[in-house]
């Protein structure tokens, strides 16, 4: 029903090729030491992948939603902690490509869309997290500036990133009174919080962002006043396809690992792929795999498309392929039996790194009640 086109099959070989190639061999060193591979980003932005669905004026691929979940599954395949930040990268060059004025785009789209300069995305706060709406941190006017003051929570890429898209209140009218700020790294009364420690995603620094009397102009406010709620929203429909095709990748390549195991691993006398009720698990989980595989492009397609709704087959998919992502995962565990508890077989990692994506851009039980209202709404 959506096939892959000649042209999506030439991306998908070249990302898979730098996945096998420069992140993949590393992914497990990465993960222990909890080091950031910058370095390999900046190859990343290279060849296109800081600015994938960005208009090309400043730099952006021009591609498409439907290209991009194929571009991420493909990076997730090689180290899912990675593409999971690229997914957030790119939603931070989107939001300023999309609602920053030229000269903001000018400015920054470049940058980002070469990962010269990295890219966070600050709205969740200590007291607040699904509520978004009901987030604290302020932007006060004074004179030609505001001035902004707040703490954000489990914030990608904090301390290495060059611009945090920072959510703020600047009236006391729920979510129509927060506004998006566009903070450059190294601005007084910027700072970070200590590196979390993290069940997963340890290849990419977590920390809270902390603004302390933060002043930047006028200028920097991205779109309008009290638009800030919207972008953000806005933001996280592609944010939650990106998120969900991460984790079809790290639940693919752990159903590859899965099968080849079960090839070569012997017991009461035939290989392990020989047993039906194992052929059935791997059947489930390939089928898992490919249904959300479609309802992610489903989901892209509305995306790129404006369809009314959207909204609700985003949250459908990141809710399907986020779950069945980790299930396929946990699942080769068990086929692998205590093999699939060492580290050095990779699966533990793959868990580890997709549970979150069941949280984050969006809890799934938030993903639910998107999609109930939008039936209680008709």
């Amino acid at each position: 029903m959506y096939p892959v086109t000649e042209d999506q099959a030439s991306l998908v070989e070249m990302v898979t090729q730098f996945a096998a190639e420069s992140l993949a061999p590393h992914a497990a060193e990465w993960d222990e030491t909890h080091y950031f591979p910058v370095e390999v980003l900046r190859e990343a932005g290279a060849l296109g992948m800081g600015g994938i669905y960005i208009s090309e004026e400043f730099g952006g691929s021009g591609l498409s939603r439907a290209d991009a979940v194929l571009i991420f599954e493909a990076l997730a395949a090689g180290d899912s902690t990675i593409a999971a930040y690229l997914s957030i990268h790119n939603m931070v060059t989107w939001m300023v490509d999309t609602y920053g004025s030229r000269e903001q785009r000018a400015e920054w789209v470049p940058q980002l869309a070469s990962m010269e300069a990295l890219g966070s995305y600050c709205l969740t706060e200590p007291g607040v997290g699904s509520d978004a709406g009901a987030l604290s941190t302020r932007a006060v006017r004074d004179g030609d500036d505001y001035v902004l003051n707040g703490v954000k929570q489990f914030i990608s890429g904090a301390g290495a990133a060059g611009l945090y898209i920072v959510m703020a209140r600047t009236a006391d009218t729920g979510s129509h009174g927060i506004s998006a700020f566009l903070v450059a790294d190294g601005a007084p009364g910027l700072s970070f919080g200590p590196l979390e420690k993290k069940m997963g995603w340890r290849a990419q620094p977590t920390r809270q962002v902390i603004l302390d009397d933060v002043r930047v102009p006028v200028s920097a406010m991205l779109a309008a006043e009290g638009e800030g709620f919207g972008i953000a929203m806005s933001g996280l429909n592609g944010g939650r396809l990106n998120i969900g095709a991460c984790s079809l990748g790290g639940g693919q390549a752990a159903l590859d690992k899965s099968v080849a195991y079960l090839k070569q691993r012997e017991a009461f006398g035939s290989p392990l792929i020989e047993n039906q009720a194992l052929l059935f698990q791997l059947a489930d989980m390939d089928t898992e795999l490919e249904t959300a595989r479609t309802m992610l492009a489903r989901a892209a397609i509305a995306l790129d498309n404006d369809d009314a709704d959207k909204v609700k087959l985003c949250a459908m998919a990141k809710r399907v392929a986020t779950d069945a992502g980790f299930s396929v995962a946990n699942a080769a565990i068990q086929l692998h039996g205590g093999y699939g508890y060492l580290s050095e077989y990779g699966l533990e990692r793959i868990v580890r790194d997709l549970r979150v994506h069941q949280i984050l851009e969006g809890t799934n039980e938030i993903m639910r009640m998107i999609v109930g209202r939008s039936l209680a709404d008709n």
